[in-house]
């Protein structure tokens, strides 16, 4: 047998018996240069340690820690009082609270599982209160932690931009237009949902009062600022993604210590554990995935799926499609972070060769994973509300597919319009 159909046989076998990513990437390229024979076992170390000796990655637990800090900080919960007083009295409005906090907070913290567990864990229960059904209150919290990903800071935009080369703080910019849409597609969809299932104006939100909202909007001015400061720094070159990182933690502690005396020691060392977990996972995957990558590169993998890809169809969008589709299958079985890292080497060189933006396919590789999140088996996001809203995981699942609909014409709207998540970083000059 040729050595990368073994790659690829033993890569499968490893996962379909349960073994972790960083495990099963290590083990089918030790395999693979064992039956090549051509290739140094040097090779090994060599790629772990250029795979985690990468400086944008530092940006990855920096941005878990302060949205952890976030959370225990009282800032959450600001946020979303003052989204109930501007949208609390619509149709569904506690559902479009839960959707625009996420997107608020997916500005803070970069993940899609923390977004659902910090927006969740105060709204799911507002909701069932209100005469939501708690299906209807956790697919909400679901589908809007998917943001989570979408708009900066991402970690999945971190990881692609490492892989592809290119601007941090291009692949952020490219995110916000994609992710905003999303944000208005999927409160809209909150709407007609709660309309068809009876709620229509929430019961415990008491009508609009401009004094109130402007003492919710004072009371909460330093939590509100939290996106502003963190991205500004970045857009206005102040600072790196890296230090922009920092900068989020030094804020996170400066309002839950200082501001709303909400933040207290163990709540620091709960989100200092998070973040260490968190990296030590990106970096075992990371270190693996460059050491799989550099095997298949010299098989050269990423020549033989281009000619079996663009012999089917040399069209960028028929081409984008069907990556889509290979997504979402694969967006059911493995994490986020690990189906970009394997796929994003092997997919850009041929991409690349059709003339598309690495860019915009970084933007459709991110937002696709969105997908990856509301889907069982793996969808994380599922489970994660399911342990809020106490339904089980199958419930939720059918109670996201208007979502997952909605996520699907967003995806489609972006591969047939490049100039959705495009336009931005050229209009403020991002590099790439």
């Amino acid at each position: 047998m040729e050595t990368l159909p073994l790659t690829i046989l033993v890569l499968v076998g490893c996962f379909f018996i349960g073994m972790p990513i960083f495990m099963s990437l290590i083990i089918s390229a030790v395999v693979a240069i064992m039956h090549c024979g051509y290739l140094p076992l040097s090779i090994i170390h060599n790629s772990l340690f250029d795979g985690v000796n990468i400086f944008p990655l530092l940006a990855i637990p920096c941005f878990v820690i302060a949205g952890t800090l976030m959370e225990y900080g009282n800032i959450t919960k600001q946020i979303i009082d003052v989204v109930k007083q501007l949208v609390g009295r619509l149709p569904g409005g506690l559902g479009i609270t839960t959707i625009l906090a996420c997107t608020f907070f997916a500005a803070i913290s970069g993940s899609g599982p923390g977004t659902v567990a910090a927006i969740g864990t105060l709204m799911i229960p507002s909701m069932v209160r209100s005469g939501y059904t708690p299906s209807y209150a956790a697919a909400a919290a679901s589908s809007g932690g998917t943001i989570g990903i979408l708009l900066p800071p991402s970690n999945p935009m971190i990881i692609f931009a490492i892989l592809a080369n290119v601007s941090v703080t291009a692949m952020f910019t490219a995110g916000i237009m994609p992710g905003l849409m999303v944000a208005f597609f999927m409160t809209g969809m909150a709407m007609i949902k709660a309309k068809m299932e009876g709620v229509t104006v929430d019961r415990e939100q008491p009508p609009f009062n401009l004094r109130v909202f402007l003492k919710s909007l004072s009371k909460g001015g330093f939590a509100l600022a939290t996106p502003f400061i963190i991205l500004g720094s970045i857009y206005s070159g102040m600072a790196t993604p890296v230090e922009a990182s920092v900068v989020a933690i030094v804020w996170a502690l400066f309002v839950g210590i200082v501001i709303n005396r909400a933040l207290e020691l163990k709540h620091i060392r709960l989100a200092l554990i998070e973040g260490a977990m968190l990296c030590g996972t990106v970096l075992l995957i990371v270190g693996a995935s460059t050491l799989f990558g550099k095997i298949l590169t010299y098989e050269q993998a990423p020549l033989k799926l281009a000619n079996l890809v663009l012999g089917v169809s040399k069209n960028p969008e028929i081409v984008l499609i069907m990556i889509v589709g290979i997504l979402y299958f694969l967006g059911m079985f493995m994490e986020t972070l690990s189906t970009m890292i394997i796929l994003a080497p092997v997919l850009l060189p041929m991409v690349k060769s059709l003339g598309i933006d690495p860019i915009h396919f970084g933007v459709i590789m991110v937002i696709t994973n969105e997908v990856a999140m509301l889907t069982p088996p793996l969808g994380v996001n599922l489970f994660v509300s399911s342990r809020i809203a106490k339904i089980s995981v199958e419930k939720i699942s059918i109670a996201v597919l208007p979502y997952l609909l909605v996520l699907t014409l967003c995806i489609l709207l972006i591969v047939y319009c490049p100039f959705i998540s495009t336009w931005l970083p050229a209009l403020l000059g991002s590099g790439m």
